[in-house]
């Protein structure tokens, strides 16, 4: 727990996470305590792994949650994925579970952000798809409206941002300015939850 008067908020996420957070930082000064991981959070099986470090040790009032990205990339020769659909499904209840049992705290839910395969394909050593960015959402969505946790719409922050002009060469980062965008979206988000 911060000694901090602050609300606490705890981003947990991957390298998308990693790029927008010090908007997020910028845009909550004064408002809130942010804090994150200092490494990759990775697939959900990694995040599932470190709850207890990165969220339950904190006690935050919010906690933003992000990942997918790690979970669907698929192997070049056998196209299997990191985490299979269903288990990532798995993961993500077990997930918002665990994060609502925490007394107080508010769990906030990022869609995973969309890719561009083709660009992907040709500078990475595996495989996005679309249709898997989709299809894993569609799944972690249906545990959120079960359980009554808010999504964060990044998938369509980026839509709207028009992908193509702020996704890097490899066809899943963000340049500085889309990550702006995508932490000024994740801040706005935080913000209407920090008093309650």
């Amino acid at each position: 727990m911060s000694e901090s008067a602050m609300p606490g908020v705890v981003l947990i996420g991957d390298s998308i996470r990693m790029g927008y957070q010090q908007t997020v930082v910028e845009a909550l000064e004064g408002e809130a305590e942010v804090w994150s991981p200092q490494a990759n959070g990775g697939d959900s099986r990694n995040v599932l792994a470190h709850l207890d470090e990165w969220a339950f040790q904190r006690n935050p009032r919010v906690v933003h949650v992000n990942c997918g990205l790690h979970d669907l990339k698929k192997d070049f020769a056998t196209g299997a994925p990191q985490v299979p659909l269903d288990a990532y499904a798995d993961n993500v209840l077990q997930i918002l579970t665990r994060l609502l049992a925490m007394e107080g705290t508010c769990v906030l839910w990022a869609s995973t952000t969309p890719v561009d395969e083709e660009l992907h394909h040709a500078k990475k050593g595996f495989d996005r798809f679309e249709a898997d960015v989709e299809a894993y959402n569609a799944r972690a969505a249906a545990h959120c409206r079960a359980l009554g946790v808010e999504i964060d719409d990044l998938f369509d922050v980026v839509q709207r941002a028009d992908k193509r002009a702020i996704l890097r060469e490899d066809g899943v980062h963000f340049s500085d300015e889309g990550s702006r965008i995508l932490g000024g979206a994740v801040a706005y988000c935080i913000r209407r939850h920090l008093v309650g």
